[in-house]
Formats: structure tokens, C-alpha cells, sequence
């Protein structure tokens, strides 16, 4: 019997836990979409407090929870949690750590002010994600990101992870979505994503305006394909990114069955 191919989700946002963009709804009809044509799925977002754990039946994974992610010098605990996505026979996984997710907002305080640590809580998502996989022992032959917090995904699986047998055979999809905010990472974000002696100041040259679209543009450059998920994406981005060599491209369509997305999982994967 051959072994499912493996399909990983990576998210900023996922209908029906977080819907801040219109992509939080495909990437719920992506993941039931592959799961139900043969594929071996798992979802990745981060638990941000405005998800009701009671309502989607969150529990904590114990048995994966106790990591500690390392970010500039500082350790953070990360606690694992899961949920089986509605009407899908799939898993939903949500990294939680008290003092970055447990808030009553997502990336804006009640007054709309930007949080000043969101770049250290995309940093902590983006490696605590990479560690939980190592620790699950799933290698997934497709990993899907989409959303700006995703964006170091892709660089630190070919620099830093690169060699971990857990994702030796895995193909990188980035989709870029539409800005969502008009401030920047901040300035000790370049220095503070570098995670590991092995990445130099050339690898962060993507995201050196470290706004929104230069988060898009990071993940997008590191990544073996890219589609874009919104009407809205940064012109800038299109031009950039419409016709990357070395690299599939699918663009937005409004009326998207999603069949070329699983056309595209299929060439990655060799399936």
C-alpha cells in the first residue's frame, strides 16, 4: 500500500477558529479539500485569545506541550493544543504561550495600537511551529503557509532546518495575502529572527523594510511556489512575484474550485 502524502497547513488564520481576511476561509476549504482527495493533513495556527477554546474544544496535547522555544537569549514555554476541525476529519494544532497569545485581541490593542512585541510573537510561532513538527516525527511532504506571520517559515527551513530529516523531502508553498497593517516589525526584528548562528545579515535582505510587505516578501523568496490569496495583494508584490523564475506561481482567482492548488500540491509532492 503506498504511505498518503502529507500536507501541512501553517496559518496565521483559519475559519472557523480566526477569520480576519478572506484567505481564513480557503485555507479552510484547502485542508478539507486535500484531506478528502487522499491527502494526510495537519493544521498549524497560534492560539490567540479570541479563540473560544469551550466552543471549538481545544485540549492541550500534553504529550507535546513542555518545549521551550530559545528567541534572542530569552526561553519561552510553549503549550500544544488541538481541535478536530468541523465536518472534517482533520487536526487543527494551536501553539499557546500565556504571555504572547492569552490576550483579548489579535495584533491591536483596544485602542488599535500595535503591539510592540509582535515581532518576537511571529519569531516564537515561526520556530515553536518548526519544533513541534520535529517533535510530532510527521514529516510532511507539502508545507502550505499563508499570512504574514508565517513568513520566516520558509527561510529557516532552508537554512537553519535544512538538514533536519523531518523536512528533508518537503516542497515550501507561501501564499501572499493582503496588507493588513500599515506599521513595521520594529527595528531589532532583522537581528532578533536570526535564530541561529548559521543565518547572516544577507539572509534577512527580503525583509529589510520589515513591513507587511516585506513579511510577504521574505516568505515568498524562500519558498519553492507561491500563490497569491487575495484581490488586494500589494501591486508591488504581483509585479515582483507574478512571474518568479525557478518557481510555480498560481495567481488570485475569484471563482478558485481550488483544483489548481491541488494540482500543485500533486507536482510538489510527486504524487
Amino acid at each position: 500500500m503506498v504511505a498518503k502524502k502529507r500536507i501541512l497547513f501553517i496559518a496565521n488564520e483559519m475559519s472557523p477558529y480566526l477569520e480576519l481576511t478572506e484567505f481564513s476561509e480557503i485555507a479552510n476549504r484547502l485542508a478539507i479539500k486535500a484531506n478528502e482527495n487522499g491527502y494526510e493533513v495537519r493544521c498549524i495556527m497560534p492560539r490567540f485569545g479570541v479563540i473560544n477554546e469551550r466552543r471549538h474544544r481545544l485540549h492541550e496535547v500534553v504529550r507535546l506541550s513542555g518545549i521551550n522555544v530559545s528567541v534572542d537569549n530569552d526561553d519561552y514555554p510553549l503549550q500544544i493544543k488541538v481541535a478536530s476541525l468541523p465536518n472534517a476529519r482533520l487536526q487543527v494544532y494551536f501553539l499557546d504561550n500565556e504571555d504572547m497569545f492569552k490576550r483579548k485581541y489579535v495584533f491591536q490593542d483596544e485602542q488599535d495600537q500595535w503591539y510592540d512585541d509582535n515581532a518576537l510573537r511571529a519569531i516564537f510561532f515561526c520556530k515553536g511551529t518548526l519544533e513541534t513538527v520535529k517533535k510530532f516525527g510527521w514529516p510532511p511532504d507539502i508545507i502550505h503557509c499563508s499570512g504574514w506571520m508565517t513568513s520566516l517559515i520558509p527561510l529557516y527551513l532552508k537554512t537553519v532546518y535544512r538538514k533536519e530529516p523531518v523536512f528533508g523531502n518537503s516542497r515550501v508553498i507561501y501564499t501572499i495575502g493582503q496588507n493588513t497593517f500599515p506599521e513595521n516589525m520594529g527595528p531589532d526584528f532583522l537581528k532578533m529572527a536570526q535564530i541561529h548562528t548559521s543565518l547572516k545579515d544577507k539572509d534577512m535582505e527580503p525583509f529589510r523594510q520589515i513591513d507587511n510587505t516585506a513579511m510577504f516578501r521574505g516568505g515568498a523568496h524562500y519558498a519553492d511556489a507561491i500563490t497569491f490569496g487575495d484581490a488586494l495583494t500589494d501591486p508591488a508584490l504581483i509585479e515582483e512575484f507574478g512571474k518568479a523564475k525557478g518557481k510555480r506561481v498560481l495567481p488570485f482567482r475569484e471563482d478558485s474550485d481550488l483544483t489548481e492548488y491541488l494540482q500543485l500540491y500533486g507536482d510538489l509532492a510527486g504524487k
